[in-house]
This record gives C-alpha cells, sequence and structure tokens, in this order.
C-alpha cells in the first residue's frame, strides 16, 4: 500500500491500515516521514492517559476497566499497552492484550502491544509517533500502559496528558517510592487492591506526601482513589478524577503546555537520533580522528566535540 493511499484509510478508521502504521513507526520505516506529514492536521483531539507502577500493582486489570467505563460513556478508546520484550524475538509479550480479551470484538476499542525493545523508561522509543498515529485516527481516549520497571517508571509524565500512578499495599516502601520520583509524576493516585490487609495504611502514607509538597492555590493536588479492579470496585471514582484533571489542564491551560513540552522533546529526539546517524556514516572522518586525538592526549574531549559538531556543519 502506498502511503498516502495508507494514510488516508487510516484517517477513514481502516484498522488494517492503522496496525501497518504502527509496525511502520516500530520499525523505524522512512516512510515515516511522509506518514506523519499527512497526519499532522488531524492530531491534538484525543486525551491521553498514561497508567504506572510497580510490576504487579494491577495496571493491565486497571486499564481494562477504565476502558469499560469510557465505553459506558460512548468513548472510543485506543490502548497502547508497553510490554516487556521477548529475549529471544525482541517483540512484545502481549500479556496485556490477554487480559483485555472481553474488548477484542468491540469495534470501539483498539489495544496494541508494542515492545519496550530494551528501553528502560517503561515505554519504546516508538511511542510518541505511535500516539500521534492514534490520534489522528480519532480515538477519544488513548490508554497508556507501562512496562512497570519501578524506579524508572517516571518517563510516562512526558508523553501523557494525565498520569496514575497505581500503588498496591505491600508492594514495597512508599518511601522508595518518593525517591524514585514516581509519586512526583503523580496526577491521580488508584490505591488498588484496595481489599488487601494494609489499604489504610497506604491510603494514609500516601496523603502524607501529597500533603508535604507546597502547591499555588490554584495548582492540582492530587486526589487518591481506593479501587479494587479486578471488581470495577472505585473505577467511576477513578473516571471522575481523570474527568477532572483534564478540565483543570483546560482550565488553567495547562494542556496546552504539557502538549507544546511533548512536541518539544519529540522534535528533539528526533534531531539527536539524525545527528546520530550523520555522525555514524562519517565515523571514519571527524569522529575517528577526534577520538584519537582525545586518547592520545592531543585533544580534550570537549574541544573535540565542538570539532566533529563543526565538521558536520550542525
Amino acid at each position: 500500500m502506498d502511503t498516502p493511499r495508507l494514510v488516508e484509510k487510516l484517517l477513514r478508521g481502516d484498522r488494517r491500515a492503522l496496525a501497518r502504521a504502527i509496525t511502520l513507526v516500530e520499525n523505524g520505516s522512512p516512510e515515516l516521514r511522509e506518514i506523519m506529514a499527512g497526519l499532522a492536521p488531524h492530531t491534538g483531539r484525543a486525551r491521553t492517559v498514561g497508567f504506572t507502577g510497580s510490576p504487579g500493582v494491577g495496571k493491565s486489570t486497571t486499564t481494562n476497566a477504565v476502558v469499560r467505563a469510557a465505553r459506558a460513556r460512548d468513548l472510543s478508546v485506543a490502548v497502547l499497552a508497553v510490554d516487556p520484550s521477548s529475549p529471544f524475538t525482541g517483540g512484545a509479550l502481549l500479556g496485556d492484550r490477554v487480559r483485555m480479551q472481553e474488548h477484542a470484538t468491540d469495534p470501539g476499542v483498539y489495544i496494541r502491544s508494542m515492545a519496550n525493545r530494551g528501553h528502560l523508561g517503561g515505554l519504546s522509543w516508538a511511542t510518541p509517533h505511535a500516539l500521534r498515529v492514534l490520534d489522528a485516527a480519532g480515538f477519544d481516549v488513548i490508554l497508556v500502559e507501562t512496562v512497570g520497571v519501578g524506579q524508572a517508571e517516571v518517563e510516562i509524565a512526558g508523553q501523557a496528558d494525565t498520569t496514575v500512578v497505581l500503588c498496591a499495599p505491600g508492594m514495597g516502601d512508599s518511601v522508595q517510592a518518593a525517591k524514585a520520583g514516581v509519586l512526583e509524576v503523580a496526577d491521580v493516585f488508584a490505591v488498588n487492591k484496595a481489599d488487601r490487609d494494609g489499604a489504610r495504611s497506604t491510603l494514609r502514607e500516601l496523603r502524607q506526601m501529597v500533603a508535604m509538597k507546597d502547591r499555588a492555590d490554584d495548582e492540582w493536588k492530587p486526589p487518591i482513589v481506593m479501587t479494587v479492579a479486578v471488581r470495577d470496585e472505585g473505577v467511576d471514582e477513578l473516571w471522575d478524577c481523570l474527568d477532572g484533571h483534564f478540565a483543570h489542564l483546560g482550565d488553567t491551560g495547562e494542556l496546552a503546555e504539557r502538549r507544546r513540552r511533548r512536541a518539544r522533546e519529540e522534535v528533539q529526539a528526533i534531531v539527536l537520533d539524525l545527528l546520530r546517524s550523520r555522525i555514524a556514516v562519517g565515523d571514519d572522518g571527524a569522529l575517528e580522528s577526534a577520538a584519537r586525538e582525545v586518547a592520545e592526549g592531543i585533544r580534550d574531549p570537549y574541544a573535540a566535540a565542538d570539532l566533529v559538531i563543526k565538521e558536520l556543519g550542525a
């Protein structure tokens, strides 16, 4: 399928074209430039919610329950589940899609697993492009579920309008979570598996941590919701919190700022990739020469870097 035709079919809601486009994103296809150019005028409409937290807190189950809540409100939903990579094939293990089988035949739901390809920030490097594709495809809500890698989970905050941090009783020291910075990225907290012993203690610790941060009068204070996602308990309250945060972002202008910041980081990543590729192509020239001079003590690494940049014309 030629690229303009692919873009046209994707914008009309063709699921095969959507799947093909995300595959091209994952593979870093040369066609991405043309695809992104065709989709750009049709982006910026979907709201994006990220779910993060340590492995075992119930991210997939909670995501599944939130999909159900969104569909009950007649909203179309795309789920981007970033799975750990298989050590053998490099592909996604598809664990999240196994847990979301009830939505498999719903035309208003699209679920896609992506391998993180060893990326340590809980997301795949291709996630920003994939979100752009799903946005252009016309979904009302995009849910992003991260791998669950503990102390590296903060990256989701740069990709979502609203970040939900999931905690569970007995899942480890909350002080460790605070040190990791995971709690700082939360717009909403959900204490999942709230029917377990220790749930009230976890709730109390989170309230104390939220209260410790100084906030301006108009600054959002993350609410804490108690959920048992496997039984749909607390999910409507969680959805209300998501709605409340999205409305707050719109009222304060922070939504536009977050999306500008996201676009800035996406462009910066592309620029850096282009520079790396140019350096790699020319590594028998300026880079190799500069490295040799640094190794021999002729030039310091900063001066060598300046030389390489000058040679690139950057």
